[in-house]
């Protein structure tokens, strides 16, 4: 008998099981409902995808007058960590939803792992990990008890040396007796990640897996996403933090429903002309109201303790620059710790990118 909570409930986050299929794909399937790599759809509206894990052509879904996704088109290969990056409320939990098929579009196309989400959502379930922002763990269960859980939810035959091999991964093997509600964040999150894999499944889908996390969990959490990719599996996330689309070998700059980019961090960097000159000086406020009112100073922003300055188009080097801005600034009487030419950033370019944004989205189709 499966355990459960003391309410008795199956856990919101259980996958994709258990949910009735909305429509069927005609074509012939293996006995398992799983389309084998070189499936095509009979359906003319489901792309065909025999190498990548997720191909989306142009997706759309609304909620009333709200564009949440507004016709994005996107491919993720075998083996790839592919992340979509943007603000809250840019989108990125709705496509997620599209392409495990807990959403139907509105308009264009999704196939994943081969499959039809919609239609195939049950058979879908037992290839796809989804680790949501809220995944449901039993605080009355313990960590092993959770597992089994999730393994007896999906099916899985003989998961305990599953469990014994994800537990020690994830440096949770010392633990397994303690109950779920007496976790730290950190390690609730590398229990969420373990319930999620115990079915092995092929691609692995995360939710901004990160926030609300100590920096040091959060570090930890993505040494696991890293040996997980290379052990094969393809990885799938969203975040709001650009220095996390860094480890992802492709990015989508995501901003009101659209994909303003689609590309390799380095090729975002290289699509970018900018001038960049990093100020640390004291008071900040007054700095930033200095340098904005400098002609050379096309936008100024904080990051963290640090200001990022856009210059303006000029022959002169931006090492210059910088060193002519420090010396106007102590003339001020502000103190400047360090003033020097930078490459820009990720989030240096997605922020000029969105002040852009009003024009048509390049790299959408990849």
């Amino acid at each position: 008998m499966m355990p459960r909570g003391r309410d008795g409930r199956v856990p919101d986050d259980r996958g994709l099981e258990g949910r009735s299929p909305a429509g069927r794909v005609t074509n012939d399937r293996a006995s398992d409902g799983r389309a084998p790599d070189d499936w095509v759809s009979d359906d003319p509206a489901i792309p065909p995808a025999p190498h990548g894990k997720v191909h989306a052509i142009d997706l759309f879904r609304s909620f009333g007058d709200i564009h949440a996704v507004a016709g994005i088109s996107f491919r993720v290969e075998r083996g790839e960590m592919f992340g979509i990056i943007g603000p809250d409320g840019a989108g990125k939990t709705t496509t997620l939803r599209l392409v495990l098929g807990l959403l139907a579009p509105h308009g264009g196309s999704v196939a994943t792992c081969g499959l039809n989400p919609t239609g195939q959502r049950v058979a879908l379930s037992d290839r796809v990990g989804y680790l949501s922002q809220r995944f449901s763990l039993y605080g009355d269960l313990s960590i092993d008890e959770n597992i089994a859980f999730f393994a007896e939810v999906h099916g899985v035959r003989g998961w305990k040396p599953r469990r014994d091999e994800l537990l020690e991964m994830l440096r949770l093997a010392e633990f397994r007796r303690r109950l779920a509600d007496r976790l730290s964040g950190g390690m609730r999150q590398k229990l969420a990640l373990a319930c999620t894999l115990v079915h092995t499944p092929e691609l692995l889908v995360l939710d901004e897996p990160t926030t609300g996390v100590d920096p040091v969990s959060r570090r930890e959490f993505w040494r696991i996403l890293g040996r997980l990719q290379r052990d094969g599996l393809t990885i799938l996330l969203t975040t709001p933090y650009l220095d996390e689309a860094e480890r992802c070998e492709r990015v989508a700059l995501m901003d009101q429903g659209r994909f303003l980019e689609v590309a390799t961090p380095e090729a975002l960097r290289g699509m970018e002309r900018q001038r960049m000159v990093e100020v640390i000086a004291r008071p900040r406020r007054e700095t930033l109201a200095w340098l904005r009112a400098r002609p050379e100073v096309a936008e100024a922003e904080i990051f963290g303790e640090r200001l990022h300055l856009s210059l303006r188009e000029t022959v002169e080097e931006p090492a210059v620059i910088a060193q002519r801005l420090a010396t106007g600034l102590r003339a001020a009487g502000i103190e400047v710790d360090a003033a020097r030419e930078i490459p820009p950033s990720l989030e240096d370019i997605f922020i000029a990118r969105i002040r852009r944004g009003a024009g048509e989205p390049r790299g959408a189709r990849s």
